[in-house]
């Protein structure tokens, strides 16, 4: 009967990512029969599709390589053969959601802007529809490679190879997007806005195109990529952990007795939480008004509701499946702790709450004033997102012990279908912005895409902090699964331990040269890219008044060697060091983990709520405040918006992968270690 009870789990959950990807290309078809738009708007939709492609494209031969460098390595030592063919898959799998998702992000941007001409909710509904595909493939390629990895391996240490799979893309996907994207997106303002004093997304500016294929490499490819690793590893080391405890290896008296239930438990709560995303999308619908407010109401409906129905589903399916409902209450305190942390973000960046025109205020006085006032708002931002999961953590425990942080994670990742969704609706909006201001559409779309564009703004924030908040409890949960695996004492994780200390120093060392590495890439970009933008503008007469085409190609060949040649230095390091580690001394691994998770999940809250609030604070002036544009205080703005941008964009989200990938790869390597 219990071989029967797995097969018809398995065989639901498997449905369930089915569902998703049905429903995707679904999504994927209905936008595809919406009106591209008139011939230069077309063409302009298809240059930045051709880019987005040839970035990917390049970046896939290099990861190519690496994969199968990685697979040979796993077979050839005592870690499981199956391991290696698991990595492939996950490597597989995340690279597809991605590579999907970009693809129809870039043909939805025209799409949002011509939606936008008729009706601003019809901008905001191909934008979201546009983020649904993205979230619905990443969620449903997930659990079907899940549930048919353990069908055929039912062993922990084959599953986490799909985990580190995932995980390597996603490491590389958001650095090399992330360097690509600001390097673009910095060479263009610092000439265009700041030297020549052109509108942004000019279509006289040579980087335009190069920015705007950014927005998608690194926003789409790139979230969509990081957010496939970390649903997949919460999954992943649940089913570690309650594997631990179905062999005794770990003792949690409530949960005893429920055998494999505790392995099968976290698919089924994320297969429900796929339900009750795609219920949810249909409570997205734009009400009249079109103040950003309601355009806002309209995507925070679809959060919401999935998170209410998914605590119905969860309820019902611990209380009937488990028969203790303790689990259900470590599951509910992840997501809580997701809105929480989705809700601070948004308090914290955008520019209808305080911190954010503090920050437009101090404009008035400078770039200094408005870089001071920035940063302090970063760091302060890191209060509420770090009390959530510590309370996540800690009531999980009491409810469940160690199983119940997992759990957690699996809870607050259990929506990611709408939450991914809204997430990736804000670089479509803000291609759609660019296309009406490029395609010339009139000061009317111009300004419905600015809207469109700046609740995009909040609601990446929103998904920067979420997907830094995951990443927290991901790698708790990764690191408790690698304590349990690899044998340690917990007297000796005590910080009392010379090595455990050295471990702490080690980790929290490495999240300061990682950023450092990954901003010093953007840096060397954006000047490259400062320098062919100067050169065009110099070189080619006419390109000011219009006369003359830039050389677009140039300045995103520019960005996709920047962004590729850079990215193999900090993701070599979240690989390599922690298996060097390993290596040497277990205990200093435990440690180097655990600093690795404090100072990278405070940084990368400061970093990305900063950069978030920085961009906000120059749109805010944009609107007419304060001197609107032109005036001195959008000058300081714009600077500290261009600061901001590798703060958000490049190393504050690459850093909830760092410390998600070397938990990953601690865990799956634990063979050699012992």
């Amino acid at each position: 009967m219990a071989g029967i009870e797995i097969i018809f789990t398995l065989g639901f959950v498997t449905l369930a990512g089915i569902l998703a990807i049905i429903f995707a290309l679904l999504f994927s078809a209905w936008i595809l029969k919406q009106p591209k738009g008139e011939k230069k708007i077309s063409d302009l939709s298809d240059r930045i599709y051709e880019g987005a492609m040839t970035f990917l494209n390049s970046e896939y031969k290099p990861l190519t390589g690496f994969v199968v460098i990685v697979a040979i390595i796993i077979l050839l030592t005592s870690i499981p053969n199956q391991a290696a063919y698991a990595f492939i898959v996950g490597a597989f799998s995340s690279a597809l959601a991605g590579n999907i998702g970009m693809r129809i992000a870039t043909k939805s941007n025209s799409r949002a802007a011509v939606g936008a001409k008729e009706e601003i909710s019809k901008g905001l509904k191909i934008g979201f529809s546009s983020g649904a595909v993205m979230g619905m493939m990443v969620v449903g390629l997930a659990l079907v490679g899940l549930t048919v990895i353990w069908n055929f391996a039912p062993d922990p240490s084959i599953i986490i190879g799909f985990g580190f799979g995932a995980s390597s893309i996603a490491l590389f996907a958001r650095v090399g997007g992330g360097i690509y994207t600001k390097s673009a997106d910095m060479g263009a303002d610092l000439v265009g806005k700041v030297e020549e004093k052109i509108p942004e997304d000019d279509p006289r500016n040579p980087a335009v195109i190069a920015d705007n294929v950014g927005d998608n490499v690194g926003d789409v490819a790139g979230m969509g990529a990081d957010l496939f690793e970390s649903y997949a590893g919460s999954i992943i080391s649940a089913i570690t952990i309650g594997y631990a405890v179905t062999q005794n290896q770990v003792n949690i008296p409530i949960l005893s007795g429920l055998g494999t239930k505790l392995i099968l438990y976290p698919l089924l709560l994320a297969a429900f939480g796929v339900l009750a995303a795609m219920i949810a999308t249909g409570l997205v619908r734009p009400g009249r008004g079109s103040d950003i407010g309601s355009l806002h109401s309209a995507l925070n409906k679809g959060v919401f509701g999935s998170a209410i129905i998914m605590a119905i589903f969860a309820f019902l399916l611990t209380y009937k499946y488990l028969g203790v409902i303790d689990p259900f209450y470590a599951m509910i305190s992840g997501l809580a702790a997701g809105i929480v942390i989705g809700l601070a973000s948004e308090y914290f960046t955008e520019s209808r709450f305080g911190p954010t025109r503090s920050i437009a205020e101090a404009s008035q006085t400078g770039p200094a004033t408005n870089i001071v006032t920035g940063f302090s708002i970063g760091l302060s931002s890191t209060l509420i997102p770090v009390l959530a999961v510590c309370a996540a953590i800690g009531l999980s425990y009491y409810f469940a012990g160690l199983y119940g942080i997992p759990i957690a994670a699996v809870g607050m990742l259990s929506t990611l279908g709408m939450t991914l969704a809204t997430d990736t609706y804000g670089p479509v909006n803000d291609n759609a912005a660019g296309i009406a201001e490029m395609g010339e559409m009139g000061s009317e779309v111009r300004e419905r895409a600015e809207k469109l564009d700046a609740v995009g703004n909040t609601t990446a924030a929103i998904g920067k902090g979420f997907a830094i908040g995951s990443a927290a409890l991901t790698s708790i949960a990764l690191f408790a699964a690698y304590i349990s695996k690899v044998g340690i004492s917990p007297s000796l994780l005590s910080i009392q331990q010379p090595m455990v200390m050295i471990g702490l120093f080690i980790g929290g060392l490495l999240t300061f040269v990682f950023s450092a590495l990954t901003m010093s890439a953007v840096g060397k970009g954006a000047s490259a890219m400062v320098k062919e933008v100067r050169r065009q503008f110099k070189e080619m007469a006419g390109i000011l008044e219009g006369e003359t085409e830039p050389e677009y190609q140039r300045c995103i060949e520019i960005s996709t060697n920047t962004g590729l040649r850079n990215m193999v230095l900090p993701g070599g390091l979240a690989i390599v060091v922690p298996i060097l580690v390993g290596l040497w001394n277990p205990q200093v691994l435990g440690g180097l983990l655990a600093g690795a998770i404090v100072t990278g999940l405070l940084l990368a809250i400061t970093l990305a709520n900063s950069g978030g609030a920085w961009d906000n604070a120059k749109k805010y002036i944009e609107e007419g405040n304060l001197g609107g544009k032109g005036s001195e205080a959008h000058a300081a703005a714009v600077t500290g918006d261009t600061v901001g941008d590798p703060f958000k964009d490049t190393s504050g989200p690459a850093l909830n992968i760092l410390i998600k990938v070397m938990s990953m790869v601690s865990l799956l390597f634990v063979p050699l270690f012992i």
